[in-house]
């Protein structure tokens, strides 16, 4: 199938599950950290909070459980410490990640990222998978009032990038990232994260793809 990249002027990146394989790594810390304040939430219970802010993620546990003795301020902060742990030792890139950037590069277009990953994280990732020359512009919705699936971490990019929201293409993997971009207005490839749970509500995107790898082969037949 053909996909023209030449109506776009920008490409925004989502981080986790659509540049690296984090989603199973956010799923080890969250359980560590949740069990050590006296929770018994699962790996399977997360998906429930797929694609939301870490802080918004420890407020709805919290809200279930209310573990004593613990701040969420203080769970979200042991959580985020142990995934720069976790991608530091075993982060690694999602199948055609490299050479989709690369090929970005090629064609001229500025390229970035946002996600609902905090700035920390999004400097480990950058470095650790080697990638940090491609972006133009990355942003974390720890920045914002909202975090997805409000529009405004998106809306941010395209406004630091200086390109018209209608003209930006984003890369996706949950439904919460797929409705923020939706909102702003951005069309959105779905390339959903393997370790979720099948989501039929990920139709709502405009494309959809099983891999970075044929997004990327989509783009070069139309090139």
């Amino acid at each position: 199938m053909k996909f023209d990249l030449n109506y776009f002027d920008a490409v925004i990146f989502d981080m986790d599950g659509v540049l690296i394989d984090s989603e199973p790594l956010w799923k080890i810390a969250m359980e560590e950290v949740f069990h050590s304040v006296g929770s018994f939430l699962t790996k399977e219970d997360f998906q429930k909070t797929v694609g939301l802010r870490i802080d918004e993620v420890v407020r709805f546990w919290h809200q279930h459980e209310g573990w004593e003795n613990v701040s969420p301020e203080e769970v979200e902060q042991k959580i985020v410490l142990k995934m720069k742990a976790l991608i530091t030792e075993h982060g690694e890139p999602l199948e055609g990640v490299k050479e989709m950037l690369l090929f970005l590069k090629q064609q001229n277009k500025k390229v970035g990222l946002a996600t609902s990953s905090y700035e920390m994280l999004i400097e480990t990732v950058l470095r650790v998978l080697d990638i940090e020359e491609y972006f133009h512009h990355t942003h974390s919705a720890e920045h914002e009032d909202f975090g997805k699936p409000h529009p405004a971490v998106y809306l941010s990019v395209a406004e630091t990038l200086n390109v018209q929201a209608s003209r930006c293409l984003v890369i996706e993997d949950s439904l919460n990232g797929i409705i923020s971009a939706k909102a702003a207005r951005m069309k959105v490839v779905c390339i959903p994260e393997k370790t979720h749970h099948p989501e039929p509500k990920l139709i709502i995107a405009d494309h959809h793809y099983d891999s970075m790898s044929q997004l990327l082969d989509a783009f070069k037949l139309a090139n």
